[in-house]
């Protein structure tokens, strides 16, 4: 899948958002090794902690499919007009790295977009290998 592609699925992920609090709606789509590609957009609830990032819940599903590597995940703020804060929190980019994700593409309400390695996202991650 082209990078446009999965961006634009995480955008359209991300007009699925519950957000009745922040109002900040937040897809994401990933491309599998496989070549499968997986949407879902961020959940929240009123008790703030047990919200889940678009990010968390797009890869928590894809495993839960079996996936297992990673290639992308693309992430769109339809509600961001700032790049600084359309970026995926500490929490999913550990998400990430547990799946081996090789780049991030992040994307705002302008439409440009930035391509990462999860390496500049998160160096020095944790691991046990």
């Amino acid at each position: 899948m082209r990078d446009d592609e999965l961006v634009e699925a995480a955008r359209a992920a991300a007009e699925r958002s519950y957000s009745p609090y922040s109002g900040f709606r937040v897809g994401a789509a990933l491309v599998a090794a496989d070549g499968t590609v997986y949407t879902a957009a961020n959940v929240e609830n009123a008790s703030y902690p047990v919200s889940s990032c678009a990010e968390a819940t797009v890869v928590n599903y894809a495993a839960a499919q079996g996936v297992r590597k990673i290639d992308t995940v693309a992430v769109a703020c339809i509600d961001a007009d700032d790049p600084e804060d359309a970026y995926p929190c500490g929490r999913c980019r550990q998400i990430m790295a547990e799946f081996d994700v090789e780049r991030v593409l992040v994307t705002t309400a302008g439409g440009d977009v930035r391509v990462h390695t999860l390496d500049e996202l998160l160096p020095h991650r944790f691991r046990l290998r």
